[in-house]
């Protein structure tokens, strides 16, 4: 791999890792105020329309074509747009960005044991090792080392967050049953849909109870932060992850994502959090097994891996 060829590549990687990375602390932030349901609807919606937008623009009028796909695209994005926002920031809410960023880093090795079940493809023996440890480091970093905690503390609200994770997950491996989906028009298309999903479910939590309407003095206060979760997080880095790993190809690129929860715990410092001996470790074990397996190359990579 040339210097010059990857450098570029590279630093779009390092930029959309950052970007995740202090993703959960801005929505941790505005969890306070607007619920999981309001916050994921007032971040996809004009994260859609841009895609949209960005669609039209790049591969024009064609693109806009369902070919038949529509159930697949609309049962993908409501898994990864919805299940995936809601539930993570349902979990968020409880818990600690600390926390959300270990668990979504497990998301190459737990995709790696997804396509063994599912499609027959056995991980070799140093991806099956890596996920056992990372597991339990992503255990020793929820519970710091209390095993009494798994009853309590914040495993419930960390157990939505890999819910959420896992319904990303299906979204991701859905993109190789449409092969003659471009990136762009998979994730545009089924961003769209899925984003119908979201305001039906967030307009019935709110008549349910489970939600309630921010003000419009909220929704301001908290602007920066929305825009940030929606353009920032949700268009740009998604546009620098996958030139990146086009350009370097999964094997390097999934290293990357080792920068997560890195830049989780750096901000998680900065803001005052002094993390345990336990908690660093547990860390330092998913951190490890990640390069373990990716350097490997043991690690599929779905051809759409992107956060919500």
């Amino acid at each position: 791999m040339q210097s010059n060829g990857s450098l570029r590549p590279a630093a779009m990687l390092v930029f959309t890792t950052l970007v995740w990375g202090a993703m959960f602390a801005i929505a941790k932030g505005a969890l306070g105020a607007i619920d999981a349901f309001w916050l994921t609807t007032w971040r996809y919606v004009p994260a859609s329309l841009t895609m949209i937008g960005l669609l039209w623009a790049v591969e024009g009028r064609r693109a806009f074509t369902l070919d038949g796909a529509a159930p697949k695209l609309w049962i993908f994005g409501s898994l990864g747009f919805a299940g995936f926002s809601i539930l993570g920031y349902l979990g968020l809410a409880r818990s600690r960005p600390e926390h959300a960023a270990i668990i979504v880093a497990l998301m190459p090795l737990v995709t790696a044991v997804a396509n063994w079940l599912l499609r027959g493809r056995k991980p070799g023996g140093i991806t099956l090792a890596a996920t056992l440890v990372a597991l339990a480091g992503a255990l020793l970093v929820i519970t710091k080392g209390h095993l009494h905690a798994i009853t309590g503390g914040t495993l419930s609200a960390d157990g939505l967050v890999l819910a959420g994770m896992i319904c990303w997950i299906a979204y991701t491996m859905g993109a190789a049953t449409l092969p003659h989906f471009s990136t762009l028009r998979y994730t545009a298309q089924s961003m769209a849909l899925g984003t119908l999903t979201i305001v039906a479910v967030t307009l019935g939590a709110t008549v349910g109870g489970f939600a309630h309407v921010p003000s419009a003095s909220i929704v301001v206060d908290h602007g920066v932060d929305v825009a940030y979760l929606s353009l920032i997080a949700g268009v740009l880095a998604v546009f620098a992850w996958n030139a990146g790993i086009a350009a370097l190809g999964p094997a390097n690129g999934v290293l990357f994502i080792n920068l997560v929860p890195i830049t989780a715990f750096a901000i998680g410092i900065a803001q005052g959090h002094r993390f345990g001996a336990i908690e660093i470790a547990g860390a330092l074990l998913v951190i490890g097994s990640l390069i373990a397996s990716s350097i490997a190359g043991r690690v599929p990579v779905a051809r759409s891996a992107k956060f919500a």
